[in-house]
């Protein structure tokens, strides 16, 4: 904490140099970096505060002036905040901070499984907007009977990234099917793949030469001006053959401005996974989407949920599906490691 108190006075220094917004984006940066330090001394400083309180009421039960009752409930209140603490500090790369791109796509189960994936765009629609986060549908393909075959979300706001990286990886559902005539039990995948949003803080170069552009008529909800127009795009990356498609936005030009962006979020996690040999383990668990290749496990009929990385599991199916998520990414986070072998 003095090392970072040190920093955010160095950085607030900087702030009061006339010339200071002669240079827009680095100021935006350091006004971004300043709020993260601040953050950090904030919630250590919080929870530095209800660890005093404890020992000052342990002092007073000593002293008959307080209650046993009343030290467990503020032991147990300071036990949580050290956690939440513990927690927060395994966020701790560059990347973790930023925003990130969601992307679902259907698997193996046909209009099950696009189904499954309608169902989990919603879950993690639902989470981020009890975090208080912005959303931003940016591309979305509808299955043929029901459901979506792919779709890609922006989600802004701090750590998002960092709280969702561990979503990678295929998710499996297991439900009696309403799409099956006979009532037979189905089993459906969908793949997760989490991006991190760049932003200001981080620089990514793309050379205009290198990318190819088409547009297209956006599909899906919009209004007539969206399906009459071709607003949407689509860019890929000759060097890299990566592809984005975005149609957001009812302006071409905007779409094109978000598609670049998710570009650069693309290159931006491709480098990480360059440097990264963590990073590559967890490209490298993005295995088939199908059978035994799953990172989480959904069954309805049993009212069971279970991660198969971190073992963490509950019966509490609908609020799962109801983005009820934190001890599923706090329980990946803190605890990442070998798959835990099934019972």
């Amino acid at each position: 904490m003095d090392e970072r108190l040190v920093q955010i006075e160095d950085l607030e220094q900087q702030t009061l140099d006339p010339n200071f917004w002669n240079d827009p984006k680095k100021a935006e940066s350091i006004l971004k970096t300043i709020k993260s330090y601040k953050s950090w001394v904030a919630q250590y400083k919080a929870v530095e505060t209800v660890v005093d309180d404890a020992e000052l009421l342990l002092e007073f039960f000593r002293e008959d002036s307080a209650t046993e009752a009343e030290v467990d409930a503020k032991y147990h209140e300071a036990v949580a905040a050290v956690d939440d603490l513990e927690f927060h500090s395994t966020l701790n790369q560059p990347e973790d901070e930023l925003g990130c791109i969601l992307e679902i796509n259907a698997g193996a189960g046909g209009t099950e499984s696009c189904d499954w994936s309608e169902m989990l765009l919603r879950m993690y629609t639902m989470w981020a907007e009890r975090k208080g986060f912005k959303i931003s549908e940016l591309n979305r393909v509808d299955g043929d009977v029901a459901g979506i075959k792919s779709a890609e979300l922006e989600i802004s706001g701090d750590f998002a990234f960092g709280l969702l990286k561990g979503e990678n990886g295929v998710h499996r559902l297991v439900r009696v099917s309403p799409f099956n005539s006979q009532g037979k039990r189905m089993t459906s995948f969908s793949s997760v793949f989490v991006h991190p949003l760049v932003d200001e803080r981080i620089e990514i170069e793309v050379n205009p030469a290198d990318l190819e552009w088409d547009t297209f008529r956006a599909s899906g909800a919009g209004g007539q001006h969206v399906n009459k127009t071709e607003s949407a795009v689509r860019a890929r990356h000759l060097p890299s053959g990566i592809v984005v498609e975005c149609q957001q936005e009812r302006s071409q030009h905007q779409n094109r401005e978000k598609a670049l962006q998710m570009l650069k979020s693309r290159l931006y996690e491709l480098e990480l996974k360059k440097l990264s040999e963590a990073r590559g383990k967890v490209e490298a668990s993005k295995m088939k989407n199908e059978w035994g290749s799953q990172i989480r496990s959904y069954v309805l009929d049993d009212r069971r949920v279970k991660d198969h990385r971190s073992g963490h599991q509950t019966s509490q199916t609908d609020a799962v599906l109801d983005g009820d998520l934190d001890d599923f990414l706090k329980a990946f986070l803190m605890y990442q490691g070998e798959p835990v072998p099934e019972n």
